[in-house]
């Protein structure tokens, strides 16, 4: 595992202790959110973006907007601690999940952060601490329809690629959650020889190995 701990420190300010690799590394910044969630999800590659946006559209589901995020990959005995940086989303995340190439579960410890600059900031840090495994740089479309969040993304070094990620708050719910991720990855057209069992992280790192 890959404890955290959130509080207050004596200014006023939340922080954020995370333990690897024997030690407490403290986060520190003027907003932070923690939460733990269970997600069903799929990576896919596309070659039919647009018609998938159409059809997420046509569902009327929620568009975000469109985020150049950075996910910074640290060195971690186990599961993949990222801090991603981005104009929409800031966050801290800890994930561990199985390499398949359908509907994984995945355990999701994620701490929102309130500004870009103070993500960059985090992420220089760890890399100090840590070390950065890899980098992802990405252009994400961002999606919701109901708890069920959709990435249209564009990687750079990679192609064009779908996310399903249908969201829930704990393993009770994981019967509902891939009813619902296998409903959208039937409505949207993604075939089977299109799903990736691995993550960006994994594909940019064999691909530079």
């Amino acid at each position: 595992m890959l404890p955290s701990r959130y509080g207050r420190n004596g200014w006023g300010y939340n922080l954020v202790l995370i333990f690897t690799n024997g030690l407490w590394i403290i986060v520190e910044g003027d907003y932070f959110h923690g939460m733990q969630k269970h997600l069903v999800e799929i990576k896919a590659s596309t070659t039919r973006t647009a018609k998938q946006r159409n059809l997420l559209l046509a569902k009327g589901a929620d568009f975000k907007g469109t985020d150049h995020q950075i996910d910074h990959y640290f060195n971690v005995p186990e599961g993949r601690l990222k801090l991603r940086s981005g104009s929409i989303e800031h966050s801290l995340i800890f994930y561990k999940r199985s390499d398949q190439a359908g509907p994984k579960e995945s355990s999701v410890g994620l701490t929102k952060i309130n500004t870009r600059e103070l993500a960059d900031s985090i992420a220089s840090t760890l890399n100090q601490a840590l070390g950065t495994w890899v980098k992802v740089d990405k252009q994400r479309e961002i999606y919701f329809i109901d708890n069920v969040k959709f990435h249209l993304d564009v990687v750079a070094g990679l192609g064009s690629f779908i996310e399903i990620e249908a969201i829930g708050d704990s393993a009770d719910q994981n019967s509902g959650l891939l009813k619902q991720c296998q409903h959208y990855i039937e409505y949207l057209g993604v075939q089977e020889e299109e799903l990736i069992d691995v993550s960006y992280s994994d594909l940019l790192s064999r691909s530079n190995s």
